[in-house]
């Protein structure tokens, strides 16, 4: 399970250079090393590989600009190594993950202000109108662990309430 993920936000036009560099290496680059890494082993078992990406990699977000380019870069790259992979009997799939109360967006420089409010809209804007938790991700991810999920590779499992359908909640 590669599950790495660190958020600088900034905009093309804010965003040092270093800073987009250190979100890739941090957010891409550790999945297709330790990935690769693995492969022994993975070959050897039949495992699977499950990358923690993100709904930003799929929907622009203002000031995710790295963030949002390396989660879809881990989507992509994810469908390439199933097709590389499969035919060893390695399945790799990716867990995209909506806001989830965690501390990700504080350790990002969100305000306990801001972080409650963003908490708040985000449930009401999500069809199941509750934000995840946790135990929601990592559910997922055990069930594309498991041989009930033995048929399932280059597969992106989104795990946001269906936020990630795009339509709008309407007022009434």
């Amino acid at each position: 399970i590669n599950n790495a993920g660190i958020e600088i936000v900034g905009t093309v036009d804010t965003m040092p250079v270093e800073d987009f560099d250190r979100q890739l290496d941090v957010n891409v680059r550790s999945v297709f090393q330790l990935t690769k890494f693995a492969l022994p082993y993975l070959e050897k078992t039949k495992g699977n590989v499950i990358n923690i990406s993100s709904i930003c990699g799929s929907t622009p977000i203002k000031g995710t600009l790295a963030y949002g380019t390396s989660k879809a870069a881990v989507d992509h790259l994810s469908r390439n190594m199933a097709l590389e992979l499969g035919p060893k009997g390695v399945r790799v799939n990716c867990v995209n993950p909506g806001v989830i109360v965690s501390e990700f967006q504080r350790r990002a420089g969100m305000t306990e202000a801001a972080y409650a409010q963003f908490l708040q809209k985000s449930s009401a804007a999500y069809p199941l109108r509750r934000v995840g938790n946790p135990e929601d991700v990592a559910k997922a991810v055990a069930f594309m662990a498991s041989d009930m999920s033995s048929f399932i590779t280059g597969e992106t499992l989104f795990v946001d309430g269906g936020h990630h359908l795009g339509a709008l909640i309407a007022p009434w």
